[in-house]
């Protein structure tokens, strides 16, 4: 299975969710490879605490394999690099996590055919070595969209199951951003049938998930005074109403992500350690990702609307 995770807007926690998520599947026993494509800023092995390729990697990355540099991108073991103790501290029952990180100081870069058939090639590559791939995107409209829609329409990759993620905050502005991305001029759909994509078939690929969430009922809100926690329900039914205006509404939405302190000052995977023995991060941040992992796979969440 392959999973596109992608937004129209940054500071979406697009990359931290996306990591999260694979470090979630990886824990129930999936073999997971993380494809940074985020060409513009590769900076995923940083979220999983490796920091020789903090930035992207000096080895032949993404981009270069893309570029027709290099004929294989480079692999890091997460497990293995990861200097977080709590991470490799890898439990018997888990499956793979492996990363491919774009290149140090590499950028964007348009899309031609030889680039859409070496992405083809990775593609179909992935789905015979791992249970789950999720290919983070750059945010927006970006070439690195343009490239997966292209590699997707190939005749080869027919019946290879693709999924896609589009995360957003829980604002006006993100909101509107991320229906726009779907539907919007040079948007995924637009873009999709210019290249050969059956529409309603792709939008039935496509779920949101909703990040950066603040529960108005939620315990740790108990210091708030009465007229903030009302006014913190009246800004929540508003966006529930503009999200569903919108087409973005729960019954098109993955899951939620609560706001958490740990991913607000310093994006990185949650483990049980940030839970459990330290105490910083919130349990209910974890079941989000725990929840969101069993979701991707279950193909009841992604029947047609």
């Amino acid at each position: 299975m392959l999973v596109f995770a992608t937004s129209d807007k940054g500071g979406t926690g697009r990359s931290v969710t996306s990591c999260n998520l694979a470090y979630r599947s990886a824990l129930r026993g999936k073999n997971v490879c993380y494809v940074d494509y985020d060409f513009g800023s590769p900076t995923a092995g940083a979220v999983f605490g490796i920091e020789v390729v903090a930035r992207g990697t000096d080895a032949g990355g993404l981009h270069e394999y893309l570029l027709g540099h290099t004929p294989d991108p480079h692999r890091v073991n997460v497990w293995d690099k990861s200097e977080r103790n709590s991470i490799r501290r890898r439990p018997d029952t888990s499956g793979d996590l492996v990363l491919m990180p774009g290149d140090r100081g590499g950028g964007e870069f348009a899309s031609s055919p030889e680039i859409v058939e070496r992405c083809t090639d990775l593609f179909l590559r992935l789905e015979e070595q791992f249970d789950i791939s999720i290919v983070d995107l750059s945010a927006g409209r970006s070439y690195a969209a343009e490239i997966v829609l292209g590699a997707l329409a190939a005749p080869d990759m027919e019946g290879v199951v693709a999924r896609w993620l589009i995360h957003h905050r829980w604002t006006r502005q993100h909101i509107l951003a991320a229906a726009g991305l779907l539907d919007g001029e040079r948007g995924i759909l637009d873009i999709g049938v210019q290249l050969g994509h059956d529409k309603r078939r792709l939008r039935e690929s496509v779920r949101y998930v909703r990040t950066a969430v603040v529960d108005p009922d939620a315990d740790d809100l108990a210091g708030l005074r009465a007229p903030q926690v009302a006014w913190l329900h009246d800004c929540n039914d508003s966006l529930n109403k503009l999200a569903s205006r919108e087409a973005i509404g729960r019954a098109n939405t993955l899951g939620d992500v609560p706001l958490d302190p740990v991913l607000q000052w310093r994006e990185q995977i949650l483990t049980e350690s940030d839970t459990h023995t330290r105490e910083i991060a919130n349990v209910a941040t974890v079941r989000a990702f725990e929840d969101l992992a069993d979701r991707l796979t279950d193909d009841v969440a992604w029947e047609a609307l």
